[in-house]
């Protein structure tokens, strides 16, 4: 059994976490939420929807407790390796959200840590696991599209309100989710090209970015975002030797409503004007063109993995060296940002 602590109650954990975690109560439970005494203070209401776990403002009480064998450590940026190693030192495994540590020095740093515990250390990176990430795996492992030429993954908005935001922050706090899936999916790139700025504020924002990955294999990998798009891009573009797919933009998670209470575990199932566009040519030489359902999003598979690496059954599903690779590559990011003025 998971019996998991969280640092932190901010919209993350209760809707990208506990939902998925009360799915699994017959392996895993909530013991306490960790929050600071003034962060309670006006906040009482939200608390009140979870009778179950217990809230504290003693981090001692939660470090200390023999029954709690996972730390979610889910606080602003600059606090997670702090509470990592804090809970590392105290003998519990980890879970930190992203982004894992501010630079990759730091990442080593604790990951070292937790070898030397012999603990688990692991990033939060959930949007492997979001519905249109999911349905491309899914393509692309079916291998009709052949050998991978291109891949193309957008996470766009028309927000013209950027331009009144100076100062550092989309790359650690959206660009890291589109370059793990394609760490996480591809590997390790061996060579990058990098174009970030600011539209509005170059030199002193991030909010542009577009970064090609290059692979061993011929592989052109490329994540892109805008705050000027209007109308909706593919999330996903994938051309193959033998096909394309295309998979539509499923809308922002920032964009859903909030309940006045617990967070349901979400269960959308996407009408076919969200389903994938498929198109390839089948060893006959035919060819073959549908529309892709759309699968089931689940930020509950990094709990499954969890716990059957806790169990000795697995390794973790986010390797040490493909968080390490991510924060390389948003530091480098963050260099060209400020260089381009």
């Amino acid at each position: 059994m998971l019996v998991i602590a969280y640092i932190g109650f901010g919209n993350s954990v209760c809707q990208y976490h506990l939902p998925y975690v009360e799915a699994r109560k017959n392996k895993m439970k909530v013991k306490y939420i960790y929050r600071r005494e003034e962060d309670r203070v006006g906040d009482l209401e939200r608390e009140s929807w979870y009778p179950a776990i217990q809230f504290t403002s003693s981090i001692e009480e939660v470090m200390q407790d023999p029954e709690v064998n996972l730390i979610v450590v889910n606080t602003p940026d600059q606090f997670h390796v702090a509470y990592t190693k804090m809970a590392l030192e105290s003998g519990k495994n980890v879970l930190t959200e992203k982004p894992f540590a501010m630079t990759s020095e730091e990442a080593k740093e604790v990951f070292a840590l937790a070898k030397e515990k012999g603990l688990l250390a692991m990033a939060n990176q959930n949007r492997r696991f979001d519905a249109d990430m999911r349905t491309v795996r899914k393509v692309i492992e079916s291998d009709v599209l052949g050998e991978l030429i291109e891949v193309e993954s957008h996470y766009d908005y028309y927000r013209p309100s950027i331009a009144d935001h100076k100062g550092m922050g989309v790359l650690y706090g959206l660009a890291v989710h589109p370059v793990d899936q394609i760490v996480g999916e591809f590997g390790v790139p061996e060579k990058l090209v990098y174009d970030v700025r600011s539209i509005d504020n170059p030199g002193i924002s991030d909010d542009y970015y577009d970064i090609d990955f290059f692979y061993p294999n011929g592989l052109k990998a490329i994540v892109k975002t805008s705050y000027y798009v209007k109308l909706d891009y593919p999330s996903f573009i994938v051309h193959g030797k033998k096909g394309s797919f295309l998979m539509p933009s499923l809308g922002h998670n920032s964009s859903k409503a909030k309940p006045n209470g617990p967070y349901p575990l979400p269960t959308e199932e996407y009408d076919e004007e969200f389903w994938g566009d498929l198109s390839y040519m089948d060893q006959e030489g035919q060819e073959v063109s549908m529309k892709v359902p759309v699968e089931k999003g689940d930020y509950g598979l990094i709990y499954d993995n969890i716990f059957d690496v806790v169990a000795g059954n697995a390794e973790k599903i986010v390797k040490d060296e493909e968080v390490i690779a991510v924060l390389e590559i948003i530091e480098a990011a963050m260099n060209v940002a400020k260089e381009a003025k």
